[in-house]
């Protein structure tokens, strides 16, 4: 890796964002330096977390352009502040397809898992009534959605809509757990078309291995979705300045290549601050 980092293009298309506000206190701890960002609503701590539901479009290393994956993606995520203050992305679990795994750990460390997808292509067919995504990993995330107008469930106010999306997507900054310790990423965002949706849920076991929550709790309403249909990114892996940074904020940190593993077993592995990344979006 080079002193700058390593840098990889991608174009990510029809980018389903599903976003929830957990009680701060069911969630597992953060590896250090990391914070939840936390926000107060009737008397209650929350924390966002997102799912994201894409596919990717070209995907390369910059360097090597002949050398080009296109595959889908499931990936889940908390909104978390670092060691500088900087507003940034917890990458905790990641699906990609069976033939992406070896690729994916390659190229940014990531302990992947494979999964089953079925994505549609909604920019293709922008005029349909509604679309269905489905992604399974030992259980299955099934759902619809339709254009709507903009639509924002109860929990934290962040404003007008687009400020709300841009809370969600404008983040620089992105840390995800390898074998080597906490990893960064670094992209810059540009302004895109956003579509909001309606959803209605089929199937939802999936999160539940994603993010066990005790049933007193359970998973709340869903606060908000849409679907971006276009994003090119540019990421910068482990610059020489965030690993420096990190190096000196954070202690070492645990990781387990199991993933999406329901009951016990999950808590301990989060509670001794063991989890997985994905790349940002």
């Amino acid at each position: 890796m080079t002193a700058q980092g390593t840098t990889v293009r991608t174009v990510v298309r029809d980018c389903l964002y599903l976003n929830w506000a957990f009680p701060e206190a069911a969630l597992p701890p953060l590896p250090d330096p990391l914070q939840y960002e936390v926000h107060s609503a009737d008397e209650e701590r929350l924390v966002f977390g997102s799912a994201l539901l894409f596919r990717h479009e070209h995907l390369h290393v910059a360097g090597l352009p002949f050398l080009r994956l296109s595959y889908p993606q499931f990936n889940f995520r908390f909104y978390v502040t670092d060691h500088e203050g900087v507003p940034s992305i917890f990458l905790h679990r990641l699906l990609v397809p069976h033939w992406v795994v070896p690729s994916s750990r390659w190229l940014a460390g990531q302990p992947a898992v494979g999964g089953r997808f079925n994505f549609p292509a909604p920019t293709d067919k922008a005029a349909s009534e509604s679309w269905q995504w489905i992604v399974h990993r030992d259980a299955t995330l099934k759902l619809t959605a339709h254009q709507s107008v903009p639509m924002v469930g109860s929990g934290p106010a962040l404003g007008s809509w687009e400020r709300m999306t841009s809370y969600f997507r404008q983040r620089r900054r992105a840390y995800l757990v390898t074998a080597g310790g906490l990893r960064s990423v670094e992209t810059s965002q540009r302004s895109v078309p956003i579509w909001p949706l309606s959803v209605v849920m089929q199937e939802r076991r999936l999160l539940d291995l994603c993010l066990p929550l005790a049933e007193s709790t359970g998973w709340p309403d869903l606060y908000s979705a849409w679907l971006c249909p276009e994003i090119p990114f540019v990421f910068e892996l482990d610059t020489a300045a965030a690993r420096e940074a990190l190096r000196r904020a954070a202690a070492p940190v645990a990781t387990d290549p199991a993933m999406l593993k329901a009951t016990s077993n999950h808590s301990r592995r989060s509670a001794a601050g063991v989890s997985r990344g994905a790349m940002l979006c």
